[in-house]
């Protein structure tokens, strides 16, 4: 009964709707700024190694587990590995989830707070540096913030209250191919600006004297919340597909424009940030401070960007669906007045959580946990820990509880698989992704 009630109306539904989850914060807001304070073309490099090597083979047993079962995160483990502890793998996810859209709905406030700013033509003609004091200033405020994050939440559980195939399907169609075009526009201006060519060479000429193990553990954990991978999230996705749709050929298709809105996001801010002499590791703040810059030059520039950050916004809003949509899916199980009460009852629980993080750049701006921001530790508990432990897990359980047959028999449904391409993601998940994770782990725990 769970789960087989939703199902995707076509592939391509699937693949914007998963690429939708993949692609919000992690691409567009997060992608820069981590880039930028661990050595740009280094880190982009090692980013992409880390997607295709161990990012891509775990996004596809995580369709295998889905997809097999027709169940949610945490009744799919159950059903491969039942009387095990197995099921904790899901469970991991949904409390990772839940963390993350804890802080990842502070940053969808900002952007509701900007789009409201950029209507009301508040973000036109400033200088960047009272861009950057506006932003401080913004997100300073503590019943501005908050108010923002409850605001985005709601949105957020309304959707998933309601069963998000059809309005993720709908709105992906249109919303995708428009961002990548607004992208296109952006750079296009950002490389013509005086002096972007330094920002393009510090964006795509890796410099190896920047690689520091935690600039491998950056990538890493960048590579997984990229693609929503390690929280069990394509698990819940992957059980509404059909049996006849072609997983390899979603995976790569995922990963493919994953890694190119990561190589737009880094083209649009990066000579921008080094033309208006801006500091590429400002971290968080980064996006909010450039793009309204970038724009601000720009015939059109406030129509422009409102626009881009209603898509933006889109972005943001396809992965914290997502995100909502693990937590609810094992407590509805496939009951419709369940899924209502669950997804407002998780919405609320998920902001009164997130409070501290969406106070903590003005109130509890002075309480640090190991030297961090509330919102930065809570950030690399999820990206740095949970995520990477939850790839970990899920790289040793498909292998060692799912057979080769079931899984080449799923793999193949659909495609054309050859048994050579079936070994080689088969290695790469069993060998190469668990022992990349523990040793990139020890390494930042410094054991090594």
């Amino acid at each position: 009964m769970n789960n087989s009630v939703e199902q995707w109306s076509s592939k391509l539904s699937f693949i914007l709707a998963a690429a939708g989850s993949a692609i919000g914060l992690g691409a567009i807001w997060k992608f820069p700024y981590v880039a930028g304070t661990s050595g740009g073309g280094v880190f982009f490099l090692i980013f992409i190694l880390f997607t295709l090597l161990v990012g891509l083979p775990l996004l596809l047993g995580e369709f295998v587990i889905g997809r097999s079962t027709k169940k949610d995160a945490i009744q799919a483990y159950k059903q491969i590995a039942p009387n095990s502890s197995w099921h904790l793998i899901g469970r991991l996810g949904v409390v990772t989830c839940f963390i993350l859209l804890s802080f990842y709905s502070v940053v969808g406030g900002w952007i509701l707070i900007y789009l409201f700013k950029a209507v009301t033509g508040n973000l036109s003609g400033l200088t960047e540096q009272e861009y950057g004091e506006l932003f401080g200033t913004s997100i300073s405020d503590p019943i501005l913030t908050v108010f923002a994050q409850l605001l985005f939440l709601l949105i957020t559980s309304f959707v998933v209250s309601k069963g998000v195939s059809n309005g993720i399907e709908k709105a992906s169609r249109i919303m995708m191919p428009a961002l990548f075009i607004l992208f296109v526009i952006l750079i296009v201006r950002s490389i013509t600006l005086d002096g972007s060519m330094e920002g393009i060479i510090f964006f795509l000429k890796p410099d190896f004297t920047n690689v520091t193990s935690e600039t491998i553990l950056y990538a890493m954990g960048q590579s997984f919340f990229a693609l929503s991978v390690g929280v069990s999230v394509m698990v819940t996705y992957s059980s509404y597909l059909s049996k006849n749709e072609n997983l390899p050929q979603s995976a790569v298709s995922i990963v493919v424009l994953n890694l190119l809105v990561a190589f737009l996001a880094g083209l649009a801010i990066f000579p921008a940030v080094f033309s208006f002499g801006l500091a590429p590791d400002a971290g968080p703040v980064l996006l909010f401070n450039v793009l309204p810059t970038v724009f601000n030059q720009m015939p059109f520039g406030t129509i422009f960007l409102i626009a881009f950050l209603l898509l933006f916004l889109f972005a943001t809003l396809t992965s914290a669906f997502s995100m909502l949509e693990i937590i609810v899916a094992p407590i509805a199980k496939g009951n419709d007045s369940k899924r209502r009460k669950s997804s407002w009852l998780v919405g609320i629980c998920i902001f009164v959580v997130g409070i501290p993080s969406a106070l903590s750049f003005g109130l509890l701006g002075h309480i640090t946990l190991f030297d961090k921001s509330i919102f930065d530790a809570a950030d690399f508990l999820v990206s740095n820990i949970l995520m990477p432990l939850g790839a970990l897990l899920i790289s040793i359980f498909v292998p060692l509880k799912i057979s080769k047959k079931v899984l080449f028999d799923e793999l193949s449904q659909g495609s054309s698989l050859s048994k050579k391409i079936f070994t080689i993601w088969y290695l790469l998940l069993k060998y190469v992704s668990p022992i990349v994770i523990i040793f990139v782990f020890l390494d930042a725990l410094g054991i090594i």
